[in-house]
Parts: structure tokens; C-alpha cells; sequence
């Protein structure tokens, strides 16, 4: 195999790859022009990344090793590269994947190994201490953003977990990869819905939970957008508030609501609803000192449901064409473990009435997010075609982490910063009153207006 990378980064796939039987070394290609001719470990630089199909053809191997890190350049260009020339194009296993028996070799490369970057930096200590031996909720637990925080909280020794989500099978399907894979923890698993604030209350007061993390919502924007706004409301406004006067009323220590980069200057209903909710959370913050409230907010999370890249890979293996809605279109992403390692952080670090805001790195453009899955998929644009099919109501071109109104300051962790929001607090009680009376199919344009009056960046699009 070629291997990718700089002489650095060759030398640790090397060092991977000593005493493999099924895998030898024959050559690099590296980034860096001054590289060409030197060698490492006996295997030398041949040329540019540009010249792996040559290299390839020259040395009678059909595979190349990218050693370079996540999201750099080079691995890109050997995607287009290898696409081309029928390249099988691997990668060594990431950290967390070398505690799995089966991923002692190179695999395969994935979408997360092109966007991702270094691997997020932990307060393991801090965190062990906040969770190790505590009851810990998590609503919305069986979506892609709870599942995944109730992955990372049962690592960290949680004596009791407790699962709520309105999906039945959703909550299922955690609680048997739960049981299998942390025999030894105490999961409980309860379908609920946060609308309900009786029930929610219940379960807060059986439990008695230490820390709370709030990911329970609707987050698809074109749902949202019409004939749903009220859903949106009831969810992401009234839920987020029972839940947070719950953890309030059963004495728990933190709570975490998991927030969005659309409640940003928001376009949408869904964006403007998340902004109303990190507002009832501050809001609560005030009135109940006992428990530290924060919000996070964060953008894309790779693969999860109703993203784009599920949509992406089903219409791939349709043969396309893979639809794209604007050829500027671009978005914040991040893979599912890291958006769940930072919230976790932030919980631990935020201080009551915080708003987090996580680096999400370079913005994607969404059409070149399209094409790489098409050459994940050993496929070129000419056999999957790409179409533009239009702005859907409420989207925007690209997403802001932080209001015009706002500005941010830095935390002892370098991809969290505070957003410092200014102006007034909504009136909880008005708040609570106008959506529970709103009916079941309040006029959209009367919904807008009141929202637009609490929610004052909120500019619907036209």
C-alpha cells in the first residue's frame, strides 16, 4: 500500500503497521514539497498526494493509507483522487476504536475521518466526579444526541440511569445496548413525553436525579416551518420548561439544555422556539439558585436522524440524484461523540444561566459534503448526478453561532466559549399561559407575531 501523510504522520502509520502480515508498506505520498526523496522507517516519499494514482500504477497496489490527520486537506484530495482511479482508500482506527477487539487494523475511511478533527480533551477527573455514583436523567435519551450522551454518562459511572423519551421504540433499542454493554449500571427507561408535566414530574421526584441533560425536542426546520409551528411550541418552549422546573423541584445539582446554532438570529419557527427555551432557562436560573441552569449550543451532528447524510447515502444508493437545496449552502458539522463529550463538559463547567457555544471548526459547503459521500461510495457525480431544488421555507444559507447582539468569551477549554446575551427575559407565566391557550391550530401569522415579540432577533423569512 501507499501510505498519505507527511514524513510525521507516516512514521506513527508505520510504527501501526510493524509485524502486519497482511499489510506492507511500499511508499508515500506527503503534502509537503521539500519531503520529496527523503524516506522513514526505509519507505520513501515519491511524490506529491496528486501522484498516489501514478504511485499506485508505478507499484502494482490498488490500496493507500491515509495517515494524515482528521479533516485535513489531504485527505480530501485522496478521496477525489482514489474515486477516480479505483483506489481502495483506508485509515487507521481512531483512539476510542482501538478498545474494540476488531479494529486492530486499518479500516476502511468514513465521512467522520474527512470532517472530524483532533479528538475533544476532557475533564476525565472532573467528570468522573460529577457523575461517578449519581442518578443522572436524560430526556429525549433515545434520539442521536441522547443516546450518545447516555453512552458517554454510563462510561463515566453512573450508579443509576434514567432514559425518557416519547418513542417507544427508540427507548427500546437503548435500553438493549445499555444492559449488554453496561451490565452494571442501573438503567431505567421510562416513555414519556416532556409536554406532560405531571408525568415529567413524577419521574424527576421517584429518581431524585443529581444532573439533568435536556435533549428532548423537534429540530427539523421545514416540519416546523408549516402546518406544525404549534408542535414546535409545546415542545421545544413548554417541554424545556417543565423539564427545568422539575430538576428545580427534585433538587438537582445541574442542568444542561441542549441547544442549536438556528436559535442564532433564527429565520425559522424551530430556531426561534430553541432561543425562547435557552430564555425560560435563564429565566428559571434566577428563581431557583439551588441548581446551576446552562444551555449549549452546537450545529450539524454528523449522521444524525432527519441530517442530511442519511438523506445523502439512501439517495446514493438509489443511483441519485443526490438533491441539494443550494449550491451555497453551507453548515456547521461535528461527529455525534464530540458534540456529546462537549455538552458533557459544559455541564460540568457552566455556571447557572450560561450559554455555551461550542467550535464547530470550518463551515461545509453541503454540495461538497454530497460529493464525498459519492466517493465514499466508490461512485463518481457522472453515474450520481447532484440537482439544487431550492431554499426550503425557514433555511438559511449558512448558520451563526453567535447573535448580533452578541459577543463571546473564552473558557479554560478551547472549544467552549460563553455567548454574553443582553436584554430582558420573557415573562415565564405569559409564556406558559399564550402557548397552553393557543389551541390546537393557532393562525401561523398570530404565532409569529407573538413569538417575534419574545423572541426580538427572530426575522421570519418572507
Amino acid at each position: 500500500m501507499i501510505v498519505v501523510g507527511s514524513l510525521a504522520d507516516a512514521a506513527g502509520a508505520l510504527r501501526a503497521l510493524k509485524g502486519s502480515t497482511q499489510w506492507q508498506a511500499v511508499g508515500i505520498v506527503s503534502p509537503l514539497p521539500h519531503e520529496r526523496g527523503r524516506s522513514v522507517q526505509n519507505v520513501r516519499v515519491l511524490g506529491a498526494v496528486a501522484d498516489l494514482p501514478g504511485a499506485c500504477r508505478a507499484l502494482d497496489t490498488r490500496t493507500a493509507l491515509v495517515a494524515s490527520p482528521p479533516g485535513s486537506a489531504e485527505r480530501r484530495e485522496a478521496l477525489l483522487l482514489a474515486a477516480d482511479a479505483h483506489i481502495t482508500l483506508l485509515t487507521l482506527p481512531r483512539a476510542d476504536e482501538w478498545l474494540q477487539a476488531e479494529s486492530t487494523g486499518p479500516r476502511k475511511i468514513e465521512l467522520e475521518d474527512l470532517l472530524g478533527r483532533a479528538p475533544v480533551a476532557l475533564d476525565v477527573a472532573g467528570l468522573a466526579e460529577l457523575f461517578s455514583g449519581q442518578v443522572v436523567l436524560v430526556t429525549g435519551a433515545g434520539g442521536s444526541i441522547g443516546s450518545e450522551l447516555c453512552r458517554q454518562i454510563a462510561r463515566f459511572g453512573a450508579a443509576r440511569l434514567v432514559c425518557v423519551d416519547v418513542s417507544e421504540y427508540a427507548i427500546y433499542r437503548l435500553e438493549q445496548e445499555l444492559r449488554q454493554a453496561h451490565p452494571q449500571m442501573q438503567g431505567v427507561y421510562h416513555t414519556a413525553n416532556v409536554r406532560e408535566p405531571e408525568r415529567l414530574l413524577a419521574i424527576f421526584r421517584r429518581h431524585q436525579p443529581a444532573v439533568v441533560f435536556h435533549a428532548a425536542a423537534y429540530k427539523h426546520v421545514p416540519l416546523m416551518e408549516q402546518d406544525n409551528e404549534i408542535e414546535a411550541l409545546r415542545t421545544n418552549v413548554l417541554g424545556t420548561f417543565h423539564a427545568a422546573r422539575a430538576a428545580a423541584a427534585c433538587g438537582a445539582r445541574r442542568f444542561v439544555m441542549i441547544s442549536t446554532d438556528k436559535a442564532v438570529n433564527p429565520t425559522n419557527v424551530m430556531g426561534a422556539s430553541k432561543r425562547l427555551a435557552e430564555l425560560l432557562v435563564q429565566a428559571v436560573a434566577l428563581r431557583e439558585p439551588a441548581t446551576q441552569f446552562v444551555s449549549v449550543r452546537f450545529g450539524n451532528v454528523l449522521g444524525s436522524s432527519g441530517s442530511v447524510v442519511p438523506l445523502f447515502t439512501a439517495q446514493i444508493a438509489r443511483g441519485g440524484p443526490v438533491t441539494v437545496t443550494h449550491p451555497d449552502i453551507v453548515r456547521y458539522f461535528m461527529t455525534i461523540p464530540e458534540a456529546a463529550q462537549l455538552v458533557l463538559q459544559a455541564g460540568l463547567m457552566g455556571r447557572s444561566g450560561q450559554i455555551f457555544v461550542l467550535d464547530m471548526g470550518e463551515p461545509v459547503k453541503i454540495v461538497e459534503l454530497a460529493r464525498m459521500l459519492i466517493r465514499l461510495s466508490g461512485r463518481t457525480e457522472q453515474e450520481v448526478p447532484i440537482t439544487y431544488t431550492g431554499l426550503r421555507p425557514g433555511e438559511k444559507l449558512f448558520e451563526e453561532l453567535l447573535a448580533n447582539a452578541e459577543t463571546s468569551e473564552p473558557t479554560p477549554h478551547a472549544k467552549l466559549r460563553i455567548a454574553k446575551t443582553a436584554g430582558p427575559l420573557p415573562e415565564v407565566e405569559e409564556v406558559v399561559r399564550w402557548i397552553a391557550e393557543a389551541g390546537a391550530q393557532p393562525a401561523p401569522a398570530a404565532l409569529r407575531e407573538w413569538l417575534r415579540a419574545r423572541v426580538p432577533e427572530y426575522a421570519p423569512r418572507s
